[in-house]
């Protein structure tokens, strides 16, 4: 919570939600990737 509130201090909240935007979309990708292959992988064995 503190490291929260002093990123909001530092960059405003409008910075911090395109900083939110810009690292999420990566990480959703990386995540839809992962969940994509493990299915493949896990229909594969069966």
């Amino acid at each position: 919570m503190v490291i929260i509130g002093v990123a909001l201090l530092i960059f405003g909240p409008k910075k911090i939600t395109k900083i939110g935007a810009t690292l999420g979309k990566p990480l959703r990708g990386f995540k839809d990737e992962i969940h994509f292959f493990g299915d493949e992988y896990f229909n594969d064995k069966n």
